[in-house]
C-alpha cells in the first residue's frame, strides 16, 4: 500500500505540473497585454479580436485533437502541446505586426486546447488507476500557475517594460516544469497493448456522432467556464465602475473569486468522495448563481464580494467533474467537451464585454449569473453513473 500511494502521489504530482504549466504560460501572456497593446499600437476592439481568436483557434483544434488523442495518447500529446506552447510564447514576443500577433495567438488557442485535453485525460486515467480523487486539486494547480504567473510578471514589469526577456524567462520555468513532468506521467493503456492489438483497434477507431450525455456535457462546460473566464477579468471593473469601490479596494473582486475558487478546488476531491460529482456541481453552480444574482440586486461593494466569493466556492468543482464524466464517454467525448471548455473560457469574456458594450456592465455580470444557472440545468441531463459518482479516498 505504501509503495502504491507513493506511485499515485509522483503521477499525481507530474499532471500538476502540467496544469501549472497551462495556467502559467496562458497568465504570462494575458499579463502583458497592457504592453502587447501598447507595443502593436492596438485599439481595444483589436485587443477583444485577440482573444476571440485564441478562443476561435481552441474551437478549431477539436477534429485535430480528436485525432491526435488516438494516434499519440494523451502523454505524448501532452509533452508536444506543451512544447509547442513554450515556442508560441517565445514568438508572441518576437511578433512586429498586428497579423503576425493574430496568427500566434490563433496557434496557441490550438495548442491550448490540444494540452487541455491531453492532461485532463491524464487526469482521469489516474483516478480510475488509483481509484482516488485527485482532479479538483489538479485543477487547482492551474490556478497556482496563473497566481505564480501573475508575480513573476509583476516582479519582470520593475525590471523591464519590454516582453522579450518575461517571455524568455518564463520559457525557462516552463521548460523546468515540463523536464519534471515528463518521465512520471502516465503510460497510455494504448501504450501497454500489444502491437497487433493497436493496430485492430486503429483500424475500428472514427471520429463518431457525439451522444446526448456528450452533448450536455459540452453544454455545462462552455456556461461553466464562461463563467469562471468573465469573473477573472470583469470582476475589478465591476467593483469600480458599478459597485462604487475605491481604486484600492476594485482588486479585492478577483482576489475573492481566485482565493476562493483555489481552497474550493483543494477541498473539492472530498466533498466529491463524500456527496458524489452530481450533487457537488448541480449545487456549487446553483450557489454560484444565485450568489451573484442576489449580489447585483442588493448593489454595493460588500454584496459584490459576498457574491463574488459565492461564485468562485460554486463553481470550482465544476469543470473537473465535467471533465472526469466527459473521459468515461471516451476520448472522442472527452475531446470535445474540453474544447467546448476552452472555448467558454477563453471566448466569455469577450461576449460579457460585447453585452456590457450594448447596455451595461450589470447586465454582463447577469448572463454570468445566469450561465451558472445554467450549468446546473444541463447537469440534470446527465447520467452521472457513467462516470464515477465518487471514488474513494
Amino acid at each position: 500500500m505504501p509503495r502504491v500511494l507513493d506511485d499515485f502521489r509522483r503521477a499525481q504530482l507530474a499532471i500538476a505540473a502540467l496544469f501549472c504549466f497551462l495556467g502559467f504560460q496562458y497568465a504570462t501572456w494575458a499579463s502583458r497585454l497592457p504592453a502587447l497593446k501598447t507595443r502593436l499600437s492596438l485599439s481595444e476592439t483589436e485587443v477583444g479580436l485577440l482573444l476571440m481568436v485564441c478562443g476561435a483557434g481552441a474551437a478549431a483544434s477539436f477534429p485535430l485533437v480528436a485525432y491526435l488523442m488516438k494516434r499519440l495518447g494523451s502523454r505524448s500529446l501532452s509533452l508536444v502541446s506543451a512544447l509547442c506552447l513554450v515556442v508560441i510564447l517565445l514568438g508572441l514576443s518576437a511578433a512586429r505586426n498586428y497579423p503576425v500577433a493574430l496568427l500566434i495567438i490563433c496557434a496557441d488557442g490550438v495548442a491550448v486546447g490540444c494540452l487541455n485535453v491531453a492532461m485532463n485525460a491524464q487526469g482521469a486515467a489516474l483516478e480510475a488507476a488509483y481509484q482516488r480523487t485527485s482532479m479538483t486539486q489538479l485543477h487547482a494547480t492551474f490556478s497556482g500557475g496563473s497566481f505564480a504567473a501573475a508575480l513573476v510578471a509583476s516582479g519582470m514589469n520593475t525590471v523591464t517594460s519590454t516582453v522579450a526577456p518575461h517571455f524568455a524567462t518564463a520559457a525557462v520555468l516552463l521548460l523546468l516544469l515540463l523536464a519534471y513532468a515528463r518521465p512520471r506521467l502516465l503510460a497510455d493503456q494504448q501504450e501497454q497493448a500489444p502491437a497487433a492489438e493497436q493496430k485492430d483497434k486503429s483500424r475500428r477507431r472514427r471520429l463518431t456522432v457525439p451522444s446526448q450525455v456528450t452533448l450536455w456535457l459540452g453544454c455545462a462546460m462552455v456556461f461553466g467556464t464562461v463563467t469562471e473566464g468573465a469573473m477573472n477579468d470583469w470582476s475589478a471593473l465591476y467593483m469600480k465602475d458599478v459597485a462604487g469601490a475605491p481604486d484600492r479596494l476594485a482588486p479585492l473582486g478577483i482576489a475573492v473569486v481566485s482565493v476562493m475558487m483555489f481552497l474550493a478546488r483543494f477541498l473539492g476531491d472530498g466533498w466529491r468522495s463524500r456527496w458524489g460529482d452530481a450533487r457537488v456541481v448541480r449545487v456549487g453552480s446553483a450557489v454560484a448563481g444565485t450568489g451573484l444574482a442576489l449580489a447585483l440586486l442588493a448593489g454595493g461593494v460588500v454584496p459584490a464580494l459576498i457574491g463574488f466569493a459565492c461564485v468562485g466556492l460554486g463553481i470550482a468543482a465544476v469543470t473537473p467533474c465535467l471533465y472526469v464524466a466527459a473521459s468515461a464517454q471516451g476520448s472522442d467525448a472527452l475531446a470535445l467537451v474540453a474544447t467546448m471548455g476552452t472555448i467558454g473560457l477563453l471566448a466569455g469574456p469577450a461576449v460579457i464585454g460585447f453585452v456590457a458594450g450594448a447596455s451595461s456592465l450589470s447586465w454582463g455580470m447577469a448572463v454570468v449569473a445566469a450561465s451558472a444557472v445554467v450549468v446546473s440545468i444541463c447537469t440534470t441531463r446527465i447520467g452521472w453513473n457513467t462516470a464515477r459518482e465518487a471514488v474513494s479516498s
